[in-house]
């Protein structure tokens, strides 16, 4: 860090920027809307990424059995609570980090156990039957990141936690699409069993791309999905402290974007490049939201 961000405590300064580390490394689309936070809420998101990346790579991690996987699970509950109680394990980074963060803001000790039970759900192969079975891991795993979000950043309606998780489950239906190919080639399905039966198709006739037309279709049936949940979710925008706000827009255009070219190109799903947006027009996107935060339209 260059300098001492505002309202962070000298102590907890190689801590936060730890979090830091790892969030510009790692975050991809997050960091472009994440640098735009004013402080002291950009501390308090990379501590927050920091530990979902944490928690994201126990399900993840190669080298393991499910069991172990489980129990490494269960043990970094064990830590975040000691860490929402004020209490930092073993005084590693994020611990301190989330300890700091969730002694300044009101963090539901519920929002992070409900990420956590979806780590927990994608450890081993992964299918879901129906679209509500998909709606509950999205939220698991999405719509509390939301929750979390909008009470760093502060928000001025009771309204908006409701939106947050809609909008929460638009990022994570716009990830899921994006990262079919992936997901598939490890064993995990999250498009529901019950779509695919309707169009008369499977997740690997999807994966093989054939037949064209009906693929196209079925991809497409599952972008209007999404697209139903960034609608119903735009009013979240004025709800959000003005602050805060660029933040929320970067993401949302960026992850927007992204659906708009699998909407443009469905069979992007299944080749072998992930869907992604060019640097140009993440490059413009920070650039309009940086005028959104000066108080110019973007």
């Amino acid at each position: 860090m260059s300098a001492v961000p505002a309202g962070v405590p000298a102590d907890l300064l190689p801590a936060i920027a730890e979090c830091e580390r790892v969030t510009r490394t790692r975050a991809r689309n997050f960091w472009y809307g994440l640098r735009l936070t004013p402080e002291p809420q950009r501390s308090a998101m990379y501590a927050i990424y920091a530990w979902m990346r944490e928690a994201d790579d126990l399900a993840d991690a190669e080298g393991f059995e499910d069991a172990e996987r489980v129990d490494r699970i269960a043990r970094f509950r064990q830590d975040t609570d000691s860490a929402l109680a004020g209490r930092a394990p073993g005084g590693r980074a994020t611990w301190r980090a989330l300890a700091w963060v969730a002694g300044r803001y009101e963090l539901a000790p519920r929002d992070l156990h409900d990420m956590l039970d979806g780590q927990l759900s994608d450890v081993g192969s992964v299918r879901y039957e129906t679209w509500e079975d998909l709606r509950g891991f999205c939220y698991r795993v999405a719509s509390t990141v939301g929750l979390v979000c909008i009470r760093v950043w502060g928000y001025r309606d009771p309204e908006a936690p409701a939106l947050a998780v809609d909008r929460g489950i638009a990022f994570q239906l716009t990830n899921i699409l994006r990262d079919f190919r992936e997901d598939f080639d490890q064993g995990r399905v999250y498009l529901p069993a019950q779509d695919f039966r309707r169009m008369d198709l499977t997740p690997e006739a999807l994966r093989r791309w054939t037949p064209p037309a009906q693929c196209a279709e079925f991809v497409r049936a599952q972008c209007d999905r999404a697209a139903q949940f960034y609608e119903r979710s735009a009013p979240l925008d004025r709800m959000i402290e003005p602050s805060c706000l660029p933040t929320l827009w970067a993401m949302t255009q960026i992850y927007r974007g992204i659906l708009g070219r699998i909407e443009a190109r469905p069979a992007g799903i299944a080749s072998e490049r992930r869907v992604r947006l060019p640097a140009w027009r993440k490059a413009l996107i920070a650039w309009r939201a940086r005028r959104l935060a000066s108080g110019v339209a973007p």
